[in-house]
């Protein structure tokens, strides 16, 4: 391991020792998702505003759908030893290597965009902490749409979801899912269609970004917008190749990093506008959930916060418990 990390900061510094003559810097960022996700447009655009804002001398290559080889927990790992310079990473999937990087995904935490960039903010050390233990240097995150259920059958309350196979996309989901009373599955997203036309799953737990994206109204009738929660992707980049670059090159990167999360939170809360309206237009029934069903939503976010705060870092609990109060 420590021959293959030094491996990465000869290249890197290869690289840039070859810069004066080829005057071009070319690294990789490696997205899970599709050309058509939020994310994915995230990342194309700020490999765009790094070209521009260095001149060309920074050129990054975005490959979409997990192109590269990697798609789910492995991510810190990938990029911290340099198989990836940068990744879009879903923070909620990674969460087992980092704990800190569970608290987007906790159930019924935030209500509105507003919360959720405010309980980003106040994470936001942490999570830049976390990324450099992992030899990454932090660059931006931005927010999934809130997550909702889609579904086969109308649900109403938790006994509509009992026996469900329900696919959701980290472990806080799947506890949640499991608490109310349905079958929590993990699988690959390019997997998911088929496996809801074949019904080996009733239902997604994603959002409408998602659900518009997957034409889910083809095998699915309802979405329910539950107002799960608001999880982040964030985009690091590999600590080596970071500091291969100088000191013009990263305060560029640094300024498509920080307009792309601005542009992303915005773009964000607008689509979701949009995408619910869409999947209405083929047909997908939007039910707002019932009051039974929001009392026992949050009855088992409460034994799921409680949970994350029994295993958090003494820093992690006092912004969380500020957070909550």
């Amino acid at each position: 391991m420590r021959f293959f990390r030094l491996f990465v900061v000869v290249l890197a510094v290869l690289i840039v020792s070859g810069f004066s003559h080829a005057k071009v810097i070319k690294m990789n960022l490696n997205c899970i998702y599709g050309p058509n996700s939020i994310h994915t447009k995230g990342a194309v655009r700020f490999a765009e505003l790094v070209k521009k804002y260095t001149n060309g001398s920074v050129v990054i290559t975005v490959y979409p759908g997990g192109s590269l080889g990697f798609k789910g927990p492995e991510l810190l790992r990938v990029v911290r030893d340099g198989q990836v310079p940068m990744s879009d990473i879903l923070m909620g999937v990674v969460s087992g290597s980092e704990h800190v990087f569970g608290v987007s995904s906790l159930p019924k935490l935030v209500n509105s965009y507003k919360e959720a960039y405010k309980l980003y903010q106040a994470f936001k050390p942490l999570y830049e902490k976390a990324a450099l233990k992992w030899n990454q240097k932090f660059l931006y995150a931005a927010p999934w749409p809130p997550s909702g259920l889609v579904t086969k059958v109308k649900i109403e309350t938790a006994k509509d979801l009992k026996g469900l196979k329900i696919r959701t996309y980290d472990k806080n989901g799947a506890k949640f899912l499991r608490i109310l009373g349905a079958n929590a599955v993990s699988m690959p997203w390019g997997e998911v269609y088929s496996a809801l036309r074949t019904n080996l799953i009733n239902g997604v737990l994603t959002s409408a970004e998602s659900t518009k994206n997957g034409k889910f109204w083809e095998v699915l009738k309802y979405f329910s917008p539950i107002n799960y929660a608001y999880p982040l992707n964030m985009v690091t980049i590999n600590l080596d190749y970071w500091k291969a670059l100088d000191k013009k090159q990263q305060e560029a990167v640094l300024k498509a990093a920080k307009e792309t999360e601005e542009y992303q939170w915005a773009y964000s809360e607008r689509i979701n506008n949009e995408d619910l309206k869409i999947i209405r237009e083929h047909g997908m029934v939007v039910n707002e959930p019932t009051e039974e069903f929001e009392k026992q939503m949050e009855k088992a976010s409460k034994q799921l916060v409680d949970e994350f705060l029994e295993k958090a870092s003494p820093s992690e609990k006092k912004i969380l418990k500020e957070f909550i109060k």
